[in-house]
């Protein structure tokens, strides 16, 4: 059913550049919602719970803006999920970083999640030391993509998914498939001892988990965040 699933889902059609705040009857009727409705974050709490999210998240024009250089916090879905479809928009400013997480779980104590990363790999690296483990729509600080070619420019829309079905991930980037792994393989097994997520049991493995944005210094803006789950 998996593969069924899988070859059904290739070719997906890459957003627009206009923020979109409904769905079509089609997308609808194949499951598809909105977790960011363009004008509150309705769906959206802090981490941890009982917070009040900062004034450094903005919507301007339907589209949510880390603010640069301002606290606004960690901010995920009220929801869990378990296989799901995740697809949106982004974009960062001259160096810029970010990144999306999933499979957050509270009983870590922390924001510590599979992490779809978000970054200015042209302008970003320079003068550091950064690993392909840590470019844009890697698994951050895990597994290296291969976006050569892909990845547009600091100021640029991008167009990202994660998508995770029974033991699958992958993250796509503008239409492409840059990196595939399976949860609990030796080879993600491996790399999670390679790498600073290896003193969390489980970490690698299948999780049921929230899905976060992170609070990074930097401006980040996302827009059409939209998702489908399976299985349910």
């Amino acid at each position: 059913m998996y593969r069924i699933i899988l070859f059904l889902l290739l070719a997906l059609p890459v957003a627009t550049s206009a923020a979109t705040f409904k769905l079509s009857a089609d997308q609808k009727a194949k499951g598809w919602r909105m977790l960011f409705n363009g004008k509150n974050l309705e769906g959206w709490r802090t981490y941890p719970k009982g917070g009040k999210i900062g004034d450094a998240w903005q919507i301007k024009d339907g589209v949510l803006v880390k603010v640069a250089g301002k606290k606004g916090g960690n901010i995920m879905t009220k929801e869990t999920f378990t296989d799901f479809d995740l697809n949106w928009d982004w974009r960062v400013q001259n160096k810029g970083n970010n990144g999306i997480k999933y499979m957050i779980l509270e009983e870590r104590k922390a924001t510590i999640g599979h992490e779809y990363q978000m970054l200015d790999d042209i302008n970003y690296s320079k003068g550091k030391k950064v690993k392909a483990k840590g470019l844009t729509a890697s698994f951050y600080d895990v597994l290296p993509p291969n976006t050569k070619g892909v990845v547009k420019g600091p100021g640029e829309w991008n167009h990202s998914r994660i998508f995770v079905l029974g033991d699958t991930v992958e993250h796509w980037l503008n239409g492409k498939m840059v990196l595939q792994y399976k949860l609990g393989s030796k080879e993600v097994l491996a790399a999670v001892q390679d790498s600073k997520f290896k003193k969390y049991p489980g970490f690698g493995t299948k999780k049921t988990g929230h899905i976060l944005l992170t609070d990074h210094k930097d401006q980040c803006e996302f827009k059409n965040i939209r998702i489908r789950e399976f299985n349910k």
